[in-house]
């Protein structure tokens, strides 16, 4: 097989995340958040972006407050260890971004609409709520069989995923356990994907395990190898949630200069993973490394 799709972070930036485009990210709710992805996308200084996310963290804040955003379609957007997002509460007071609120269900069902090829997805989520004073994508409608009302979730078809996994192959065919969240719905909704890979290995391992790859690899536009891509969110089997991280960036994204600050410091400033690694230093590094294996049992795929 010839056709790889391995490439630097900053190129699959540059030619997937179109300046205006939609970008569905943090699909595996708090784990597997591509930090390194979107810190890229604000080095490179992408405008004009929606967002499409559940739960979204801190990544979501930081490129609110680096000026990368125009929408946001979500569920929550703050810091999960602290609550608020500061970046995120300043742009809303001001108007500067649009937001349209999801539940965590909506948002999936939007999804998956979309994974279908389906204009909307029939529910009973949401009826009685307030989401539907916000959020122009939820209609209420009657079922043609029972005559019941049901909310109808509009699709949503991200321009493009961005997916972090544990390894994958260069044709795109990645491997990712743990909580996937809604990380399948999001890469067959999205008409591109950007995997970001903390190991990049043969197509042997990924085909040794089909159950594991969570998108077919003709579906991916790009592969980069992102080793700790994910910090400080956990990635399973590799390291643990870096909590001081969050509560430092409680502090640093209190005002626009701190944010400033702070977006000199751990995003312009840095260039690859080993400059990151280097500002995390050897000793934090190794405090989040794992300090119990718990590998599952071998399958057997023969026949």
């Amino acid at each position: 097989m010839s056709d790889s799709k391995l490439m630097t972070l900053a190129e699959a930036v540059s030619r997937f995340v179109p300046d205006g485009g939609a970008v569905v990210a943090g699909t595996a709710l708090e784990s597997f958040i591509p930090f390194a992805a979107g810190h890229e996308i604000i080095r490179q200084r992408k405008r004009d972006l929606t967002l499409v996310g559940p739960i979204s963290d801190i990544l979501f804040d930081q490129l609110i407050g680096a000026g990368c955003v125009r929408k946001v379609r979500a569920a929550w957007v703050g810091n999960v260890i602290t609550g608020s997002g500061y970046n995120f509460r300043r742009a809303v007071e001001s108007g500067a971004i649009e937001v349209e609120d999801h539940s965590n269900l909506t948002l999936a069902l939007a999804l998956r609409a979309a994974a279908m090829g389906v204009p909307f997805m029939p529910a009973r989520t949401a009826l009685g709520s307030d989401l539907f004073k916000t959020n122009a994508s939820l209609k209420t409608m009657t079922c043609p069989f029972t005559g019941d009302t049901l909310t109808a979730v509009a699709a949503i078809a991200p321009d493009v995923a961005i997916v972090h996994v544990q390894r994958a192959d260069e044709h795109g065919n990645a491997h990712a356990w743990g909580n996937l969240g809604v990380t399948r719905e999001a890469c067959l909704a999205s008409r591109r994907i950007i995997i970001t890979a903390e190991e990049i290995v043969s197509h042997e391992v990924t085909t040794s395990d089909p159950n594991r790859v969570v998108t077919p690899g003709f579906r991916v536009s790009a592969v980069a190898h992102a080793p700790w891509g994910a910090h400080p969110s956990p990635v399973p089997g590799h390291y643990n949630r870096d909590h001081q991280m969050f509560l430092d960036y409680q502090e640093e994204s209190q005002t626009p200069e701190a944010f400033a600050r702070w977006q000199a410091r751990w995003v312009d400033g840095v260039r690859s993973s080993e400059d990151y690694l280097a500002r995390l230093g050897e000793e934090r590094v190794a405090g989040l490394r794992l300090k119990h294996h718990a590998p599952a049992e071998t399958v057997d795929y023969g026949y």
